[in-house]
């Protein structure tokens, strides 16, 4: 069995239960109110037809898979890009914001985890304070940022981009304090030795060592930016966005828009992962690093 199979295998196997659950979950949850539209029409269907149309209702408790894979098929492909009905559309504008704080999370990570190591003060006093940040919740800081950044006239993509920012810097400064603290102190010793000042070894040994920890932190913050992009767009009144979408969808009671809505969500979370990924093995491979 070569690595390829080795990975699509287990993976694919886990996505047939969950397709199978889905199913059964769907028609245990949808169940109960065909039943009353068959009472209601006074008619007696048959198991196959009583499934068909429980897996078949236009706004089901819980649309079936295929329910879900049509819409996001039709949305997606069969839609002008520009379209409001376009998931395209709708996750082009959350990733927008998305990739802005994303950005902006990862430099200040950075820039958080270097003064934190080389600044023994910053290590005390500023890391409680990252950690307790996290613990309040996104949607309790979204409205509050939100409404400060509009009372002086800065809306748009940069409040949401914000949002993002203040999930995805976390998992980058921790990931980087562990990175350049990495290097084995007797490099750092034969550094000294070498007369080396802060500065190369700074850049010469510690940044090389942080690479591997900085991409597995990027790879946790891009998906932590995406959902801060999402739910930066729910207290906005935003009319783009897939969190948009969600919002949307909920008014209406339309089940199927709205986990067709998520699964453009987790297309877009794991292409951004991947890209990460991709990024991190080319830069990984130009330092040298042996192929794992």
């Amino acid at each position: 069995m070569n690595s390829v199979t080795e990975k699509i295998v287990p993976v694919g196997t886990l996505l047939i239960g969950i397709v199978i659950g889905w199913y059964v979950l769907a028609v245990f949850m949808n169940a109960p109110f065909q039943r009353d539209m068959d009472r209601r029409a006074n008619v007696a269907p048959g198991t196959i037809e009583f499934l068909q149309s429980t897996l078949s209702q236009a706004k089901p408790i819980v649309p079936a898979p295929h329910q879900v894979a049509q819409n996001v098929f039709e949305n997606t492909f069969l839609r002008k890009v520009t379209s409001n009905r376009s998931l395209v559309y709708h996750a082009a504008v959350t990733l927008s914001s998305t990739l802005l704080g994303f950005t902006f999370g990862t430099i200040l990570g950075v820039l958080i985890a270097v003064g934190i190591v080389h600044v023994a003060a910053l290590d005390r006093s500023l890391m409680p304070w990252i950690i307790a940040s996290q613990t309040i919740p996104i949607l309790a800081i979204a409205p509050m940022i939100i409404v400060v950044l509009a009372a002086i006239n800065i809306t748009g993509l940069l409040p949401k981009a914000l949002i993002s920012t203040y999930l995805s810097f976390f998992p980058v400064a921790v990931g980087m304090v562990k990175g350049l603290r990495s290097p084995d102190l007797m490099l750092l010793d034969l550094m000294h030795t070498y007369n080396a000042s802060p500065s190369q070894v700074f850049w010469k040994l510690r940044v090389p060592a942080s690479v591997p920890f900085l991409f597995a932190s990027m790879k946790v913050a891009i998906a932590a930016s995406l959902v801060g992009a999402i739910v930066g767009e729910l207290p906005t009144g935003a009319v783009a966005g897939i969190g948009a979408k969600l919002l949307s969808a909920s008014y209406f009671s339309n089940t199927i828009d709205m986990w067709a809505a998520l699964v453009a969500g987790s297309i877009v979370a794991m292409l951004l992962v991947g890209l990460v990924g991709l990024a991190s093995n080319i830069v990984e491979h130009a330092m040298g690093a042996r192929p794992t």
